[in-house]
């Protein structure tokens, strides 16, 4: 099965990239050799490794996975993302699926759970082997570009099929965490999504704290749990991410970058940005160029 989805994954990603496909949810990607770390942010969603390996890090922590093998983000997180394993001959094939968290709080509601209300650590990603039945699901997925006259109706329904398969694999726990009602990482989840539209406003972490119901200290402890980082970490991570896409794609220069992100100070933002990427702003830029070009 693993296979055959390889051989559809190839058949749209003919070369180096990422490509849309026509289900505007997933995504496929192809590379020919290994990478450096790259910083970005994963959403709630499901990733798998067809063949090849990638690494993803999470603070402190590494996830790494490989052939067959299947990431779920439960929550927004900034990463640093790169292909551990690839060549010309055996190109990295991946393919990654956005989920919808409202979606899979009504399949949650829906299925029975009972005996199994224990939760582990809170954690943001989880690692697992795919079973075939998973793989054939997203395969179908992926075909339906061949039915377009059936794409509309049996997409949603293959969709709500992965979801169910994942809630009944190892990666349920950690889904079902975000959408438990009053569950200490469901309010976490609402916090990240309010950060993901709003970190370049000025806000205090202790209103943060407030708004989820929390006291700053508690607050801090289970952000940190989930995220692996602190709340200014991670509000950092946005800001600093958001402005190296902007000054990359919209070529806007480094003050104004910064204070569209939510910098009052350019000087701050280069220095911060320094030693979050390695390099000053516009050494960075011109180096990410050069690869495009590349």
């Amino acid at each position: 099965m693993r296979q055959a989805l390889i051989e559809a994954v190839k058949a749209i990603a003919i070369a180096d990239g990422n490509f849309e496909t026509g289900i505007p949810e997933l995504l496929v990607f192809r590379r020919s050799e290994v990478s450096l770390p790259m910083a970005c942010v994963y959403e709630l969603g499901l990733g798998i490794s067809l063949q090849g390996a990638k690494r993803v890090v999470l603070g402190e922590h590494s996830y790494d996975y490989t052939d067959g093998q299947s990431l779920v983000t439960s929550v927004d997180v900034p990463v640093a993302s790169h292909i551990t394993r690839a060549s010309k001959e055996q190109p990295f094939y991946g393919l990654y699926l956005r989920l919808d968290a409202h979606e899979i709080s009504h399949i949650v509601a829906e299925m029975d759970f009972a005996g199994q209300d224990k939760f582990p650590k809170h954690q943001a990603m989880s690692v697992v082997d795919t079973d075939n039945g998973l793989l054939d699901a997203l395969l179908r997925l992926i075909q339906l570009d061949n039915e377009p006259q059936l794409k509309a109706n049996l997409a949603p329904l293959i969709k709500k099929e992965i979801i169910l398969r994942l809630l009944n694999s190892p990666h349920s726990p950690y889904l079902r965490q975000i959408v438990m009602s009053g569950s200490a990482h469901q309010k976490i989840a609402k916090t990240l999504c309010w950060l993901k539209e709003n970190f370049s406003s000025q806000f205090l972490i202790d209103d943060l704290a407030r708004d989820a119901h929390m006291s700053p200290s508690t607050f801090r402890l289970h952000f940190r749990d989930v995220v692996k980082m602190s709340p200014l970490q991670y509000v950092k991570n946005l800001r600093l991410q958001a402005a190296r896409q902007l000054m990359l794609n919209e070529r806007i220069d480094v003050g104004s970058a910064a204070l569209k992100v939510g910098y009052e100070s350019p000087s701050q933002f280069s220095r911060e940005y320094t030693r979050f990427f390695g390099k000053p702003p516009i050494k960075d830029i011109s180096a990410l160029r050069l690869q495009q070009i590349a």
